[in-house]
């Protein structure tokens, strides 16, 4: 594996990394090994995202059949149709 060396590292940046490797019980090069590596997602993955064709026609669609369903079923999520108690029956 290729060693890597920081110089001027600034010191409370090393003690975040130091306070993340105790946390987690890892050795100080098993944190920055991992911090390295999830900051590259996160930095990765702030590039223009869209969707692929197949997955714009689903969401498409899955929007379409929501536009169909009417306003008020909505409203009648969780109540019992005819809830109201008969004469004589306990509630």
């Amino acid at each position: 594996m290729t060693e890597i060396v920081l110089r001027d590292i600034d010191e409370l940046l090393l003690d975040r990394i130091r306070r993340v490797a105790d946390r987690r019980g890892w050795t100080l090069a098993h944190a920055l090994h991992h911090l390295l590596e999830q900051g590259l997602y996160a930095v990765e993955g702030e590039g223009p995202m869209g969707f692929d064709t197949s997955e714009a026609d689903v969401l498409q669609a899955a929007i379409a059949a929501l536009e169909g369903v009417p306003d008020d079923v909505f409203s009648l999520i969780g109540q019992v149709p005819d809830a109201t108690p008969r004469q004589g029956e306990p509630l």
